[in-house]
């Protein structure tokens, strides 16, 4: 909690605060694959297109973390930055995923984050 995020997504957002972890009583860490609840830092210039504005509260989910994330086969994967995609209700607000996405997201809920990402690690 009160992690500082980047957003790897094209919705107009730079920057997001983690508010509150989603799933779990008392939960407090959060790793790649979590939903998140976020309040907006830093928007840029040009959001007219979802009318976001710093000081708002979404729905987010961790795509990349600086702690290591190690596999059955012991190869262990990391990020140089913290990163979220948002959504609204289900609803993606970005249409294009900017960094490359783990495979575990292939056997969670969220298939249409893989489809919308560059590739897969």
């Amino acid at each position: 909690m009160q992690t500082i995020f980047r957003v790897s997504d094209n919705s107009g957002v730079k920057s997001v605060r983690c508010l509150k972890v989603i799933g779990g009583f008392k939960k407090k860490v959060a790793k790649i694959g979590d939903k998140i609840i976020v309040s907006v830092r830093k928007v840029k210039s040009s959001t007219r297109k979802y009318k976001i504005v710093k000081g708002d509260i979404l729905q987010a989910i961790i795509v990349g973390c600086k702690t290591k994330i190690i596999r059955f086969n012991g190869v262990s994967i990391s990020y140089k930055i913290n990163s979220v995609v948002l959504f609204n209700q289900k609803k993606l607000l970005g249409t294009r995923i900017l960094i490359p996405l783990i495979k575990e997201f292939r056997s969670t809920k969220y298939m249409k984050f893989i489809s919308l990402s560059t590739n897969l690690l």
